[in-house]
């Protein structure tokens, strides 16, 4: 699907007129880079066919009782995942954002539903995001016996044809196996230390910078889990100064002033660059 062009011209004059960038992402901005789309049952059986023949949901896998159930499982889907992100190149889309961010040496925030560390890997600053359910690429005690959360430096080799897991990472307080710090279903025991940490960066952000012509380029984000979503309008709607740029292949609606782009994260930001 293609943005219509009145649409796109006016999303490049916000972008060509902003002061700041908050850039808010969810799923759909890494499927450009090749990640699976895990919208529904069949975009996750069709990504990992073995829970297919399992009969196995994406909510079913995504669930922290595995971790003490049977963490050969747990890990088997968490690990996989995380030497997908690992081996993951980002998408042009995260290049184009940075230059736009460093030909206007403007200040940034970056706002993510995604646990796949791919605005770091494209070098953005730590310091600079906000990862609403977590990451991946960090660890912590499944019981957990304490606050402590610690990167993901482990190597974990998983059968493909099992999707499980040979190797099992512990908590090195307790000794009890260990978890991405990641918030999944029905999660009573993720620790928020990190993002709370984040959040707060990202409300000092917001204290400092709110007043200047804002834009808030949103991608990929949709309706099932909307945190992303209700991020970007609330912004949009709290702050006269900004104008969400909702990029969205499936669910592009938004209310005007602010600016629908029916098309992928990838198209729309190339969409906006060419006019610039």
């Amino acid at each position: 699907m293609k943005a219509d062009t009145a649409s796109m011209m006016r999303a490049a004059e916000v972008v060509r007129s902003a002061e700041v960038f908050v850039i808010t992402a969810g799923a759909g901005m890494g499927v450009d880079s090749g990640l699976p789309d895990f919208r529904g049952n069949q975009g996750f059986w069709q990504a990992y066919p073995p829970y297919s023949r399992l009969g196995i949901s994406f909510v079913e896998c995504a669930n922290p009782e595995h971790f003490d159930r049977d963490p050969a499982f747990g890990w088997g889907f968490y690990g996989h995942r995380t030497n997908l992100y690992r081996n993951t190149v980002p998408h042009e889309g995260f290049i184009i954002i940075k230059r736009w961010i460093e030909e206007r040496s403007a200040p940034y925030f970056i706002v993510t539903s995604n646990v796949d560390g791919q605005f770091q890997k494209a070098g953005f600053e730590e310091g600079h995001l906000l990862e609403v359910h977590g990451s991946i690429h960090w660890l912590q005690c499944s019981s957990p016996c304490n606050e402590a959360i610690w990167p993901n430096n482990e190597v974990i080799t998983v059968d493909e044809k099992t999707m499980r897991a040979d190797h099992i990472p512990h908590c090195p307080s307790c000794g009890k196996v260990s978890r991405p710090n990641i918030l999944m279903f029905g999660d009573w025991s993720w620790l928020p230390g990190r993002t709370h940490c984040q959040e707060a960066g990202f409300q000092d952000f917001l204290d400092e910078h709110s007043a200047k012509k804002m834009a808030v380029i949103e991608m990929g984000a949709g309706t099932a889990i909307p945190t992303i979503r209700a991020t970007s309008e609330r912004l949009g709607w709290k702050y006269p100064s900004a104008t969400v740029i909702r990029i969205n292949i499936r669910e592009p609606e938004i209310e005007r002033p602010h600016i629908s782009l029916a098309c992928g994260a990838l198209d729309g930001l190339k969409g906006i660059d060419s006019l610039l």
